[in-house]
């Protein structure tokens, strides 16, 4: 529902407060139209034909096809560059998709079961640092030099931009600390470090502990270092191609993603939620926004893409997945990218998608290049990236209260720690300004507190600092709603984490107004 301002003021005035929602007279950058991009196999194409029609009357832009497959070519270059080309006839900008190491298990979801899912016998598996080994995540030769001369021949096609896809990696699994522990890994890394052979030992003592200690730091850069340099050759393999990393959920240095070393390149946001099961819940869908918004940290919102996924492809209902478009509309992520393995989403989805996406376009068009602020602070620190289990304090963000993202340690508001930058923030100075709140014990002071993560427990937080909201457009009641406001837009984006129509009250001041959201839904209220 949209409130003009117009309309609000007379509420205002209606209700006897003589206020208005204000804001912060800032400019922001020219907004850009919302792309809609699709990931489909060949063999989905083949099937079923139509669906690049029926994406491109959706509102569809863009069409990803698979390439280069963790050394196989699962589908001859000229009959994936025949599909791409009868794409672009149509109107569609066609792309293409590598993964270049593969994943440690079947995360593809091919219908027809014979499609390779591990490396060819010449690649070496990886190894954990319990000695078990497992199949793609980890970077071996003649990887780098294998899909570099793919790259050469996807050029000769005219494919301009190529992502990897976020089994470009090296870490088995989000929340793991990454690295081939191979003997091979073994030695040159404790030559590299000029490290003793005992040094192993305390290494893998410290990665079993997630102790940030000064080897375990080394290793991850040394990882790091591995999956750049890969990246980097690729890059280097064509000019004319312009390479993107799709990152995984929470991707950061601890799986070898050193994030600022793909800044100004297409990144993709990393999202997990697939199906319902996960996506449903409210942790579910704020842990997705979570990740997002710590992504957008290391991009603009031109060059990000969302990870809109379904898989199981038939797992995830079309109104979750078309719910999933809040997440890029409130972390102003330019492109969404819908995927669902090499088996295509249920085809009636796109009767959901297609209103969906055009509502979403609305509202983006609205907000782009705006910031959202607030008391509530998103805060996603080293520990976490380095040796955190990716588990965020996330419910924070539906509580209703505005929330913003930093960068470094707040200055001011409330700021929700993961365990692991709990525990590093323990012995820090910290500003005596901001309020710290975790689930074990870290910063230490009368700033500070310990709280179980529920939602029961924050909304009495909210209600506790009433106060301290006065200024800040809010929702009043105890109902999981995400609520972005953005003052320089004045503008509020409401995303209703509830399967059903609910009705939120927007308090500032003494001034309240209630607006209804759609189940799931988002919507924009002007407040200035």
């Amino acid at each position: 529902m949209r409130v003009n301002r117009r309309t609000f003021l007379a509420s205002c005035a209606a209700a006897g407060a003589g206020c208005c929602l204000t804001s912060t007279s800032a400019s922001a950058a020219s907004p850009s139209k919302r792309q809609y991009n699709l990931s489909i196999s060949i063999e989905g194409l083949e099937k079923e034909p139509e669906r690049l029609e029926v994406f491109a009357k959706a509102g569809g832009t863009h069409v990803w096809v698979p390439g280069f497959f963790y050394g196989h070519w699962p589908v001859p270059l000229d009959q994936v560059c025949a599909w791409r080309r009868r794409a672009m006839d149509m109107g569609l900008d066609a792309q293409m998709i590598n993964i270049p190491l593969g994943h440690p298990g079947d995360a593809l979801g091919s219908s027809s079961g014979d499609f390779p899912l591990t490396g060819p016998k010449h690649w070496h598996n990886g190894q954990r640092p319990d000695g078990k080994l497992y199949s793609g995540t980890s970077l071996h030769e003649p990887a780098t030099e294998e899909n570099v001369a793919a790259l050469k021949e996807i050029a000769k096609c005219g494919v301009t931009r190529v992502f990897v896809d976020d089994d470009f990696r090296l870490a088995p699994s989000p929340g793991q600390i990454g690295g081939c522990f191979c003997d091979e890994h073994k030695a040159d890394f404790l030559k590299k470090g000029g490290y003793p052979e005992t040094a192993w030992a305390e290494l893998v003592d410290c990665v079993n502990r997630r102790d940030l200690s000064p080897i375990l730091r080394a290793w991850v850069e040394y990882t790091c270092d591995q999956l750049t340099g890969c990246f980097r050759a690729m890059q280097a393999a064509s000019p004319t191609v312009e390479m993107g990393n799709m990152i995984m959920y929470f991707g950061a240095e601890k799986a070898g993603i050193r994030l600022k070393d793909y800044r100004g390149v297409p990144f993709r946001v990393g999202e997990m939620m697939f199906h319902d099961g996960d996506f449903g819940t409210v942790r579910g869908k704020v842990d997705e926004l979570y990740s997002c918004l710590f992504h957008r940290r290391f991009t603009t919102p031109e060059l990000a893409y969302s990870e809109t996924t379904a898989y199981p492809s038939d797992k995830l209902s079309a109104a979750n997945m078309a719910a999933k478009l809040a997440v890029s509309t409130i972390a102003d992520v330019r492109n969404t990218m819908f995927m669902s393995g090499l088996t295509p989403f249920p085809m009636a989805h796109w009767d959901v998608l297609g209103p969906a996406m055009r509502h979403h376009t609305a509202l983006h068009e609205r907000l782009a290049g705006h910031t959202p602020k607030g008391p509530f602070k998103h805060y996603w620190g080293e520990a976490s990236r380095y040796v955190g289990d990716d588990k965020p304090f996330s419910l924070c963000l539906a509580t209703g209260v505005p929330f913003e993202v930093a960068d470094a340690l707040p200055e001011s508001g409330w700021v929700f720690l993961s365990d692991a930058d709990a525990k590093q923030t323990a012995a820090q100075k910290l500003p005596e300004k901001t309020n710290w709140v975790s689930r074990i014990a870290g910063p230490q002071g009368v700033r500070a507190r310990i709280m179980e993560e529920s939602l029961d427990n924050l909304f009495a937080l909210k209600h506790e600092i009433a106060d301290e909201l006065k200024d800040v457009p809010h929702v009043v009641e105890d109902k999981p709603v995400v609520c972005a406001w953005y003052p320089t837009a004045n503008a509020v984006l409401l995303w209703n984490l509830s399967e059903t129509r609910e009705r939120f009250t927007i308090r500032l001041g003494k001034t309240d107004r209630s607006v209804e959201i759609d189940a799931l839904g988002a919507d924009i209220v002007e407040v200035g």
